[in-house]
């Protein structure tokens, strides 16, 4: 089984890019896409994508934010609510539920220049870990993908140094992502590669970032522990092209 995440900065232009085309060739069973900024009347999928049942959750202003779910298996239950209107009405979250896991579609705050949205990212964050926290209790395997817009590690990123008060690598949001993993919840692309340096899923479309590779890791699939039996590999699909993100994804075995 294979899932796939990608901020796709604009589902409108990426399917200009060849969005569809990539999906109907790459076949995934699940593909979780973040930054749509679009409302689901505006995308038809119709017969372009015949297989896949879309779910989307698109942000009260128009034109931000915004996530969908395509997967081929219809789920047992959905819910765009994470609890809060400040955060639903802003389309970060979706979950669906399968028959041995919980799949969470995020698309986490950006803490913004100067972190002037920094509490508001924070408060998300421990939302969001308090909401699988209760659904772990209930014995199902727990999945969590999207743009988390963090960098963990100095080794996530090509210069830690420079970014070191800056969004995306400040000390309380990296902090955050130290406490998810203590919680008992797995990195899946550092389960594989725990050194491995020069990974990276966004790089900005300004100083020929991606073809120098000045890049960020900040786009990750994130399993429980519990669920790690599952879990048969890890990995980040930096050569498509149609965003200034990097499609990521996972395999999983019965």
């Amino acid at each position: 089984m294979e899932l796939l995440s990608w901020n796709v900065n604009g589902i409108r232009a990426c399917i200009a890019n060849g969005f569809i085309e990539w999906v109907k060739r790459r076949s995934p069973d699940i593909v979780c896409v973040q930054e749509t900024k679009a409302q689901p009347n505006q995308i038809t999928f119709g017969l372009d994508l015949p297989e896949y049942h879309a779910y989307w959750h698109s942000a009260k202003k128009k034109g931000y934010s915004g996530v969908l779910t395509l997967s081929k298996q219809k789920p047992l239950s959905e819910s765009k609510k994470l609890g809060g209107k400040e955060f639903d009405i802003e389309g970060r979250f979706l979950q669906l539920e399968f028959t041995n896991f919980y799949l969470i579609n995020a698309y986490f705050p950006n803490s913004q220049r100067e972190l002037k949205r920094l509490d508001f990212k924070l408060k998300f964050n421990q939302t969001v870990l308090h909401h699988i926290e209760k659904l772990r209790r209930l014995g199902k395997g727990i999945v969590i993908c999207g743009d988390f817009n963090v960098a963990h590690k100095e080794i996530d990123l090509k210069n830690p140094k420079a970014n070191q008060k800056n969004a995306g690598f400040s000390p309380n949001e990296r902090a955050w992502f130290t406490e998810l993993i203590d919680y008992g919840y797995i990195d899946t692309f550092r389960e594989f590669y725990p050194e491995t340096e020069g990974e990276y899923t966004w790089w900005t479309y300004r100083y020929n970032a991606r073809k120098k590779n000045i890049g960020w890791r900040i786009d990750y699939f994130i399993i429980n522990k519990e669920f790690h039996e599952h879990l048969s590999s890890a990995f980040i699909l930096k050569d498509v092209m149609g965003s200034d993100h990097a499609p990521i994804g996972i395999t999983l075995k019965d």
